[in-house]
């Protein structure tokens, strides 16, 4: 049985695959190294103004803000133009603060400092290494041009022109430069697909994620998992212990009644019906019960009309006056609806038990990636989530998502609780 042959790359093929390396080249040295130099720039003078002004504590955010908009553009490149994937290494940003908690998350995260040496790097260096294989294609094509006539009228005005290390004054000059400018072209492009691919190993290496940070993600990864078994666990002997103290006692009992009245019926009919109408008192008390067990664990108006008309539901039964606004274009995926919703409800809770809260509102907010809830009261405040299982509850359930919470709540209120999870359309 013949082995399947590897075809051999034709010169269609080299040419196609140095060629394109070779534009991409060209825009990163011409586009890449002035952005880069601005933005340094930008990022050096912003950190000037903080000990000088304290302007900085606001401009660096936006710096930052800009800085990583151009970091993220070549992550997008990576799979095409760098072979891999670059995925974002940086700390996620506080939901709730003013600009010093913002400067001090961006001063703080290590990615931010590795995007400035990125920043220098093409700027400098990387603008030598990626202009190479330009600078010999373009140069070989000029060896070209002056094979092709152009020698004539140069030597006719200035009297010939060094090209590399001929000087070009006759048509046997002209040729030897053709020569040695396609020499030029295929060294370009033989060179410019590892220098992209270095480039990009360069990239890679100062904008992706580093060892530790992959380490800390797996980690976190792990402990969400572990979180996600456990929130399920919980619920799932939550919904035992109510199916046996609850329902599961009333059908025990209704059926020790009617297996009573059986016996009755006979002997003592009134005594029967007293306990046929004890067991249908006791089937509908274990009716409700299951319909409140279901909606504990999936609300029928939160399947059947969303997020925003149940969270509405939840304000319409609140003993305190709660406004809802509602920005969500589309419907989200189930888990994350579910979540979302019994996260409200627990705020909700919060508010109305222990803030003793007049007046509440709820936000809801969908940018197309992230979900925002926001959900505020004029309560007494001091609310704290490392206290109680409340609020630590609503994060752990939230953190199977990645989501998050944050919570602003000074003594004498008013206490705003703010989560986001990270969530596409349905």
């Amino acid at each position: 049985m013949s082995q399947p042959t590897t075809a051999e790359p034709t010169a269609a093929d080299f040419a196609r695959r140095g060629g394109l390396a070779t534009l991409r080249l060209l825009a990163l040295a011409v586009v890449a190294p002035p952005v880069a130099l601005v933005l340094f720039a930008l990022t050096v003078v912003s950190l000037a103004l903080i000990p000088a002004l304290g302007i900085g504590l606001f401009v660096v955010p936006w710096v930052a803000a800009l800085n990583r908009s151009v970091t993220d553009f070549l992550r997008r490149l990576g799979p095409t133009w760098f072979g891999g994937t670059i995925d974002r290494p940086y700390k996620p940003a506080p939901i709730l603060g003013g600009p010093i908690r913002k400067a001090g998350w961006v001063l703080g995260d290590p990615a931010t400092w590795r995007d400035l040496l990125w920043l220098l790097w093409t700027a400098t260096l990387g603008f030598a290494l990626v202009l190479l294989p330009v600078a010999l294609v373009g140069q070989g094509i000029y060896g070209w041009v002056l094979t092709a006539g152009v020698w004539r009228p140069i030597y006719e005005n200035t009297g010939g022109e060094w090209y590399a290390f001929i000087k070009v004054t006759s048509w046997s000059r002209a040729f030897g430069a053709g020569l040695l400018g396609t020499s030029f072209v295929l060294l370009g492009l033989t060179l410019a697909p590892y220098v992209l691919r270095l480039s990009g190993a360069i990239t890679r290496s100062l904008l992706a994620p580093t060892k530790e940070q992959a380490l800390r993600r797996v980690s976190e990864l792990t402990e969400t998992r572990s979180t996600a078994v456990d929130v399920s666990a919980a619920e799932i002997r939550r919904i035992e212990r109510d199916l046996h103290d609850g329902a599961q006692a009333r059908l025990v009992a209704m059926g020790m009644s009617l297996g009573a009245a059986e016996h009755l019926m006979d002997s003592d009919p009134e005594r029967a019906k007293a306990m046929i109408a004890e067991a249908r008192t006791a089937s509908v008390a274990a009716l409700n019960e299951l319909r409140d067990l279901v909606r504990g664990i999936l609300p029928p108006v939160l399947a059947e009309r969303g997020l925003g008309d149940a969270v509405r539901a939840l304000a319409l039964a609140s003993p305190a006056p709660t406004e809802v606004t509602v920005t969500l274009p589309t419907r989200l995926p189930d888990p994350v609806e579910s979540a979302a919703y019994f996260a409200v409800s627990e705020a909700l809770t919060n508010a109305i038990k222990h803030a003793r809260a007049s007046r509440i509102w709820i936000d809801l907010r969908h940018d197309g990636q992230t979900l925002r809830i926001t959900v505020g009261d004029d309560g007494r405040g001091g609310a704290d989530p490392t206290r109680g299982t409340g609020l630590a509850g609503v994060a752990k359930r939230l953190s199977t998502f990645d989501g998050r919470i944050d919570v602003a709540s000074p003594t004498g209120g008013p206490t705003i609780v703010t989560m986001e999870v990270p969530a596409g359309a349905r």
